[in-house]
């Protein structure tokens, strides 16, 4: 039987158009979840936890594939380059809208490179103080140092970090004199919080907590819009009088641009169906995380929004990375 020249042309679009012809429908072999920090952390505990239900899912496993170093950049290159085919995920987060502009030299561009799946979580930042500072509330905070400027003393876990640019906001909103204190990890800087060496700092919310409880630190106020779900007597800074401050630690998946749209719909039509799985939003609570499971096009809003906020961070604090 022979066939038209304009019925060949359309087979060869229809092949041309379904990147799984020929291969499977998708997915028909492991998918790989790249996690830019090494296991324990909030981005490798929420991977694990998800990677657990996708495998169900999807009916393939889905391995966790830690590789940290340079701040999150080592990894995002790595998944950044990886073949379009929806079989490597990227678990992105704060840290990589802040590498945007801290970086001046990165071989790809966060906003052009990569296709958002969805939000997974948000973690908010939460601000504490010695219990010696004289301020229960962020009104009062604004209005000590104010009557105290460059007296106060901030830390952070190093240059660049969000605990550190939080903080640059905070100034920057408020107008008030603070001195950064940067440390190699946020460990050291909670053991000059607590000796009274330094003032304030900001950290998540998991990792504060058990500081907060002891009696050893002070809470002033969260970071995020709504109150954290964990520490509900906890004001947001926008109930504490500064109006639109949000600063939060957050974690999405993401896969290289060029990944074909029916594919990164099905990841996240499967990704949000574990998000909202009972069991799934009570592990992942235990971080202090709020879910998230937006779309494709609210996540790319979303970073689009953090790199413009970090970038404004940036610029005011100075900070620069090698």
């Amino acid at each position: 039987m022979r066939l038209s020249r304009r019925t060949l042309l359309a087979g060869s679009a229809a092949m041309l158009a379904s990147p799984a012809l020929g291969q499977g429908a998708f997915p028909n072999k492991p998918i790989k979840i790249v996690v830019p920090y090494a296991p324990g952390g909030a981005s490798d505990f929420s991977a694990r936890i998800l990677s657990e239900q996708m495998n169900k899912k999807l009916g393939q496993p889905v391995l966790v594939e830690n590789r940290p170093g340079a701040s999150s950049n080592i990894a995002a290159e790595a998944a950044i380059r990886a073949p379009a085919d929806g079989y490597t995920l990227f678990m992105l987060g704060a840290a990589n809208t802040i590498n945007a502009t801290l970086y001046d030299k990165l071989s790809f561009n966060f906003i052009r490179d990569v296709a958002p799946v969805a939000g997974i979580m948000r973690i908010p930042l939460i601000m504490v103080v010695n219990p010696s500072i004289p301020a229960r509330t962020a009104a009062e905070l604004i209005g000590y140092a104010k009557a105290n400027p460059g007296k106060l003393n901030f830390g952070s876990g190093g240059v660049g970090t969000s605990n550190h640019l939080a903080g640059e906001l905070f100034k920057s909103a408020t107008a008030t004199d603070l001195v950064h204190v940067p440390y190699k990890g946020t460990p050291a800087a909670y053991t000059d919080l607590m000796s009274g060496k330094i003032e304030l700092m900001w950290d998540n919310i998991v990792a504060a907590t058990p500081h907060l409880k002891s009696g050893k630190l002070k809470a002033i106020a969260v970071t995020s819009a709504q109150r954290a779900p964990s520490l509900p007597d906890v004001p947001t800074m926008a109930e504490s009088g500064v109006p639109e401050f949000e600063a939060v630690s957050w974690i999405g998946a993401l896969v290289p641009t060029g990944t074909p749209k029916d594919i990164v719909d099905k990841i996240h039509t499967d990704l949000v169906a574990v998000l909202r799985m009972p069991e799934v939003k009570e592990q992942l609570a235990q971080s202090g995380a709020v879910v998230v499971g937006n779309t494709p096009e609210q996540f790319a809003s979303w970073n689009r929004n953090e790199i413009a906020k970090w970038s404004k961070a940036v610029q005011l604090s100075g900070a620069k990375a090698d």
